[in-house]
């Protein structure tokens, strides 16, 4: 069994190093300059207005939808932070150099223009279905807006099976180990501890996930950040050096284009999608499920998933891993660097900041999955059997996923990442037109709130002269 799965694994990596060559990488991030573009930098420009819509408390209750702005986005967030964020980047670092941090702020950069435009489409194409459900994503737009149903057939399968990689295995294996390795609890009463909760949690749907993800991620997020930002304040003379490092690498050495794609572009790229998702199609369909009065309004909340994943979480890891220097250690693994990384500077309390964080993240992360991966199962069987039968499928391969080889649900989830991601890509370059004209509207839309306010505040003397 174990030779099985060692040639496997070995079959799987070679297909992934084909997958994610130079093809993908220059669709993934070009499809984001163009997009980029097209939108005229509004991922910089309304990055201010998005976070104040983030954390607005002002929501119309009456817009169509199943959840709040808020819980559409934290439950996408759930789904994002996970492995990704700790393990996922120091897979990154150990496989491409520290350069491979810079590649994947570039990717999520260029990214958060394509989680707006994914928003876009998924809440301007949604649909209801037979419970009066919101229903969204890739596979609505490819089939209703780029009128290729084949391509969503596609998306819809190849997003079932993500759903058990980087949804599922990659986090509760992830999970199993650290506790293993900081507690000492075997692998299997932390798996059935996860599959209990996770049963638990999606028994009840989108509702029930969007409640706890909006409790889980405020919560894990500021835990992980506030010990990050301890490490770099005691730290603060380090953090020019370790950015030097980081850009530097970027560009020299492995990371390098040659005849083949330099190992710092490839990892950086790779597992900044992996974290973030931006371009996989996954987000939109948490994002569909809000309630938005217009598509734009709910993509901006969308947009900021990459900015608070990727340039604030992954780099608090990124950043601490090249500034304690452990990463020149070859006999450490990735889920081993990180806790390396952080013990370097917290002693003691380094194992216990990355266990519980990665506690909070990959579990949640499953949490949005398994909705990802129903709604994908949905659009393929209309039927509530389908979902019913993933859903027993789903939970228990948590329990598998904490006893399976790492490296083999990683290679897993890199396959099935980048099967997603090319139907996804093509949907956006052929409506990017829709995403321009939406843009437009929520544009105008906020300069007549804007408008609006001003004219409020103005006291009721000078208005009437």
């Amino acid at each position: 069994m174990t030779n099985f799965l060692a040639k496997l694994n070995d079959v799987l990596g070679d297909f992934s190093s084909m997958l994610w060559g130079i093809p993908l990488i220059v669709l993934i991030v070009g499809t984001g300059i163009f997009l980029t573009l097209r939108i005229s930098f509004l991922q910089i420009r309304l990055l201010p207005q998005a976070l104040r819509l983030v954390f607005s408390k002002k929501h119309d209750k009456t817009a169509d939808g199943d959840i709040s702005q808020f819980q559409a986005l934290t439950t996408a967030l759930a789904a994002t932070v996970g492995t990704g964020n700790i393990v996922g980047v120091a897979t990154a670092v150990i496989l491409g150099g520290p350069g491979a941090v810079f590649w994947m702020w570039v990717s999520a950069f260029f990214g958060m223009a394509t989680k707006y435009s994914e928003a876009i489409l998924a809440v301007r194409y949604r649909v209801k279905d037979a419970k009066g459900q919101m229903a969204g994503g890739p596979m609505y737009y490819l089939e209703h807006g780029l009128k290729q149903k084949w391509l969503a057939v596609l998306f819809a399968c190849f997003g079932v099976l993500a759903s058990f990689g980087i949804g599922n295995g990659t986090q509760s294996n992830s999970v199993a180990g650290v506790v293993n390795a900081t507690f000492s609890v075997p692998t299997w009463i932390t798996g059935l501890i996860l599959t209990a909760f996770v049963a638990l949690v999606i028994l009840g749907g989108i509702k029930s996930i969007g409640n706890v993800t909006a409790i889980f991620v405020p919560i894990m997020a500021v835990f992980y950040l506030a010990a990050g930002l301890i490490i770099m304040i005691m730290n603060i003379t380090e953090i020019p050096a370790a950015f030097l490092t980081i850009i530097k690498m970027a560009f020299t050495g492995e990371a390098a284009l040659g005849g083949a794609v330099g190992a710092a572009i490839r990892y950086g790229v790779a597992r900044g999608v992996f974290s973030n998702e931006a371009g996989l199609g996954s987000a939109p369909i948490a994002a569909a499920a809000a309630k938005t009065d217009l598509p734009g309004r709910q993509a901006l909340v969308s947009m900021t998933q990459v900015f608070l994943d990727t340039f604030l979480i992954c780099s608090i890891t990124g950043i601490t891993i090249v500034m304690s220097g452990v990463y020149t250690n070859k006999g450490l693994q990735a889920n081993e660097l990180t806790t390396a990384a952080f013990s370097h500077f917290l002693g003691g309390w380094g194992p216990y900041v990355v266990a519980i964080g990665l506690i909070f993240f990959a579990s949640s992360t499953i949490l949005g999955w398994a909705y990802y991966g129903e709604k994908c199962l949905q659009y393929l069987f209309k039927g509530q059997t389908a979902i019913y039968i993933y859903r027993v499928i789903f939970v228990a391969f948590v329990f598998v996923g904490s006893t399976v080889a790492l490296d083999l649900i990683w290679t897993f989830s890199d396959i099935a990442n980048g099967l997603m991601a090319i139907p996804n890509l093509i949907g956006l370059l052929g409506l990017s037109g829709i995403v321009v004209y939406e843009t437009k509207r929520i544009q105008n839309k906020l300069k007549e709130e804007k408008a609006l306010a001003k004219q409020m505040d103005i006291p009721d003397s000078k208005k009437a002269s």
